[in-house]
């Protein structure tokens, strides 16, 4: 022991606190399996779903450009918009710039091949080709450079009526991606309509064969979950279940996902009120929230079934919805969602931009203050401190804010962003 140490008068032994540490060793490694914090990588702010027979490989493109011509007919400049969501004057033109930039470099951040519901019960040849199509157009656009920085499929789910067709089309899209030269980067696969951890354990001893058999190292595939059943947030004997699906992932787990009108309709909610923001949905989130926190599996929103289509009228009425569902979403900390048509892209990422921007200097002031040991009229803990830089860096990595930006009103960078997160 140093001199410091000995000057100070103790009464307990070493050998006490060696003991602590022993019969405490278990829940140590406990905690570090079972809540790893953020993997601290990008988040996609939505997830766009298409349907495998409508998915071609100018999908991405396509939505940009009809995004980008639903501004021009329906809100052609910064005031025009600013006028239909409420945007402050300060903070229009900042927003539509950077979303009308952002719908012409990256139109979609995450998109799914959807072989589910969005494209329903076909002929097993049928699906089989188009698993094959996904796959062979997947593999093309990421070696071209074309693709969306995550995208993938959800598969059918695991029940057993459409078990094996599911477990089929997921089989030949990946066979597919490796003969294409191997599996993206950005992969991503959805697992829909589970109930029981059994499950999430089925889809978890696909993935490892799937690894044998052609060669991949263990664990190289992960998945998300969706929740769109009542059994998935409380189980038969009343206990919450979430928590089940993500330890049965074995770390494979990489988002829960809520399913807005399918878990809407399990809790016999009329189709008129099935909503992002109907109590039952809240209620469901925020068990999702509480089981995933800490662990390392990103939450996501689901979808409003209000398309901002027609005339301009109604496509504004449908923008005004779309843009409060997705401020609600962030402010209740859920930074992704589901977009389901292209007119939904500006306003996801109105909605997004102004949340990131109207918060940044306030943010970086108070992580600066935090850094700096400084004072002011708030004083941060180390986990707001994780909370601030997470916000700022999800802010730079939707184009939302410039790191440039953040590191003036911060005096922090990426590498010190990233640790502190």
């Amino acid at each position: 022991m140093g001199s410091d140490e000995t000057a100070v008068a103790t009464s307990l032994p070493g050998a006490v606190r060696e003991s602590v540490a022993a019969s405490l060793a278990g829940v140590d490694a406990e905690l570090a399996r079972r809540y790893p914090g953020d993997p601290g990588t990008r988040q996609p702010v939505h997830t766009v779903y298409v349907p495998a027979d409508a998915f071609a490989a100018d999908t991405v493109r396509s939505w940009g450009e009809q995004a980008l011509a639903a501004l021009d007919r329906n809100a052609p400049d910064a005031a025009a918009f600013a006028a239909v969501l409420g945007l402050p004057e300060g903070l229009a033109a900042q927003v539509y710039g950077r979303v009308r930039a952002k719908l012409r470099r990256e139109p979609i951040e995450d998109l799914r091949i959807d072989f589910e519901d969005g494209y329903g019960p076909r002929p097993d040849a049928e699906e089989d080709a188009a698993a094959v199509r996904a796959a062979r157009l997947v593999a093309a656009a990421v070696a071209e450079g074309g693709a969306p920085p995550y995208i993938g499929i959800r598969m059918k789910c695991m029940e057993a009526v459409v078990r094996d067709r599911g477990i089929r089309t997921l089989d030949v899209f990946l066979t597919g991606l490796m003969e294409a030269g191997g599996l993206p980067d950005g992969l991503v696969l959805t697992l829909p309509k589970v109930t029981f951890p059994e499950q999430v354990t089925a889809m978890v001893r696909l993935c490892e064969e799937f690894e044998k058999a052609r060669g991949l190292e263990p664990g190289r595939i992960g998945f998300e979950v969706q929740i769109e059943t009542t059994q998935a947030i409380l189980g038969p004997d009343g206990t919450a279940t979430v928590a089940r699906l993500i330890d049965a992932a074995e770390g494979r787990a990489t988002g829960l996902h809520y399913g807005t009108f399918d878990y809407s309709a399990a809790c016999g909610v009329s189709a008129a009120y099935q909503s992002m923001d109907h109590p039952a949905a809240d209620h469901a989130k925020a068990v999702m929230q509480v089981a995933a926190a800490g662990t390392g599996v990103r939450l996501s929103d689901g979808s409003t079934n209000v398309l901002p289509v027609g005339g301009t009228d109604q496509v504004r009425d449908a923008w005004r919805l779309h843009y409060g569902l997705v401020r609600r979403s962030l402010a209740r900390a859920y930074y992704q969602g589901w977009d389901m048509h292209p007119g939904h892209l500006p306003t996801r990422y109105a909605a997004v931009y102004a949340f990131y921007r109207e918060g940044l200097e306030a943010a970086a002031g108070r992580l600066a203050a935090y850094v700096a040991r400084a004072g002011g009229d708030v004083m941060d803990e180390p986990a707001t401190a994780r909370a601030l830089s997470g916000y700022l860096l999800r802010g730079v990595e939707c184009g939302a804010v410039d790191l440039s930006e953040v590191s003036a009103l911060a005096g922090v960078g990426r590498e010190q962003l990233l640790a502190l997160r």
